[in-house]
């Protein structure tokens, strides 16, 4: 099925990759559905579109090429509401705040975005250690720490 997007205009997408939010993302609670279109093979960067409006797009980043030791414990709510049974299931994602220059742009740790690929389940939490995980924290600050 063809879509059209925020970022890459139309799009081909099979109906198998519709990811499903049962409760949409915070601030948009009535989009349930969204797919996840890379933007260039082996970036850590992608698009969570959602397929019923085009002008609804995030970029998206693995956090985990931020920040290594990313690491939190998921509620049993949450476990249950995304029916985990393995943890290879699960993807992990975080919205990006693109900024001029690209240097200037964060990623949030603080709400990531949790995907369940085998069962095409996907939730937005907010982790309740705010001190630890930054809303904002610098796309740039773990590369130039190294």
């Amino acid at each position: 099925m063809k879509i059209k997007t925020k970022f890459l205009g139309e799009a081909e997408i099979e109906k198998s990759s519709i990811i499903h939010f049962e409760g949409g993302i915070p601030g948009f609670e009535d989009l349930t559905e969204f797919v996840i279109l890379p933007v260039e093979p082996d970036s850590p960067f992608a698009i969570l579109q959602s397929i019923k409006e085009s002008e609804i797009g995030f970029i998206i980043a693995f956090p985990f090429a931020f920040k290594p030791d990313y690491a939190f414990d998921l509620q049993e709510e949450d476990k249950q509401s995304l029916q985990i049974e393995l943890e290879s299931d699960l993807v992990f994602y975080s919205i990006v705040t693109l900024r001029e220059p690209f240097q200037q742009s964060t990623i949030n740790l603080q709400a990531p975005v949790i995907i369940n690929h085998k069962k095409k389940l996907a939730k937005q939490i907010v982790l309740q250690d705010s001190v630890r995980y930054q809303i904002r924290y610098p796309i740039q600050n773990e590369g130039s720490d190294k």
